[in-house]
């Protein structure tokens, strides 16, 4: 196989340019000092140190601080095969169940004809997320959920609540146990009852149908992935803008991945208005491209976004972090991102 191909293979396993440089010179030394493996790759020393971090938190290879100056040695290949085909094995049956939930959630709209259907919808829906629920609901239902909403907040997911037709704004969460949302915004308004959960399940309903027993309306249940989004997006451009924030989540302690693009602003922004430096890693695509995907990493300088105050996007849709890499500053953006430089699945946040 070629060198061309060997790093090809390497890119497979999520390993970016400077990082498989780095490796494929380790292994022609077999060890070495970070000032040789410099020299070979032409990076910083300072660099190198970095990558090799994150080479032997991989298993390629180990670097041995103990001894003055620092050796860095590469694992034999043969452990490096094995370390990586069971990382295989370990997520085939992962796949397999994620395979058999997509495959057995089939799309479908319902009409949802009583109050207590749609509480109860409601209820399964945020239990079966696994990211991100935004969800409105008036205030007096929202106990009908707030055990729902509490163990979604524990399981790591990122509840977006807004409580509306709101009598006092100053006590809308008294006898509420837990938290029940990672943000909580309330409105004096009255308001359509929304959900997402995970921009693949969505309810749809107006707000007589949770709050009369007896109304005419329908709701409509929604378990379709190219709708459901245009109900968050509905909700966070023409609603939560104009509701009063009253709650706001700690920042989390870090390390943290995230598969929700707006739950890794969120922290990011958190952290940052906490004076506090993070760096980001994230595996993107430059937008609107079928380039392959490669591994963006850096400092946190700058988030955009609208989930908590002051709001620092331009539009509703847009959730942005800007990291700094050795080639400048970079955008990066959630899936079917269009503002930014890249696209991400999947963003980890960490402490220096």
């Amino acid at each position: 196989m070629t060198s061309a191909g060997i790093e090809d293979q390497l890119k497979q396993f999520g390993l970016s340019e400077k990082e498989i440089q780095t490796y494929l010179a380790i292994l022609e030394q077999g060890e070495a000092k970070a000032s040789t493996i410099a020299d070979d790759t032409g990076v910083s020393k300072r660099y190198v140190y970095s990558i090799c971090e994150k080479l032997e938190d991989r298993g390629f290879v180990d670097v041995d601080d103990h001894v003055v100056p620092t050796k860095i040695r590469a694992k034999p290949p043969e452990t490096v095969i094995e370390m990586l085909s069971g990382r295989l094995e370990d997520i085939e049956p992962v796949l397999k169940q994620r395979f058999s939930e997509t495959s057995s959630r089939p799309q479908r709209f319902d009409v949802i004809k009583s109050r207590v259907t749609v509480i109860k919808r409601l209820r399964e829906y945020i239990e079966s997320a696994e990211q991100e629920v935004v969800l409105a609901v008036p205030e007096g239902y929202l106990p009908e959920v707030a055990e729902e909403l509490s163990a979604a907040i524990d399981r790591g997911v990122l509840v977006l609540l807004l409580v509306s037709d709101v009598d006092d704004p100053e006590h809308a969460l008294d006898g509420i146990d837990g938290p029940v949302g990672s943000v909580v915004r309330v409105w004096e308004l009255g308001m359509p009852v929304l959900l997402a959960a995970d921009e693949q399940l969505g309810i749809a309903s107006p707000a007589e149908m949770v709050s009369r027993a007896n109304s005419d309306d329908r709701a409509i249940a929604i378990v379709q992935g190219q709708i459901v989004p245009i109900i968050s997006s509905s909700f966070l451009a023409n609603y939560w803008p104009f509701a009063r924030q009253h709650f706001v989540v700690d920042p989390v302690e870090l390390p943290q991945t995230y598969r929700s693009f707006r739950h890794a602003t969120l922290q990011a922004t958190l952290h940052s208005q906490a004076e506090a430096t993070v760096y980001a890693r994230a595996t993107g695509q430059p937008v609107e491209t079928d380039d392959s995907f490669t591994t963006l990493q850096g400092a946190v300088v700058e988030t955009r976004q609208g989930v908590v105050e002051p709001q620092t996007n331009t539009i509703p849709i847009e959730h942005t972090i800007i990291i700094e890499t050795e080639e400048g500053n970079v955008s990066i953006g959630g899936p079917d991102s269009f503002l930014e430089d890249y696209e991400a699945r999947k963003v980890t946040l960490e402490r220096p």
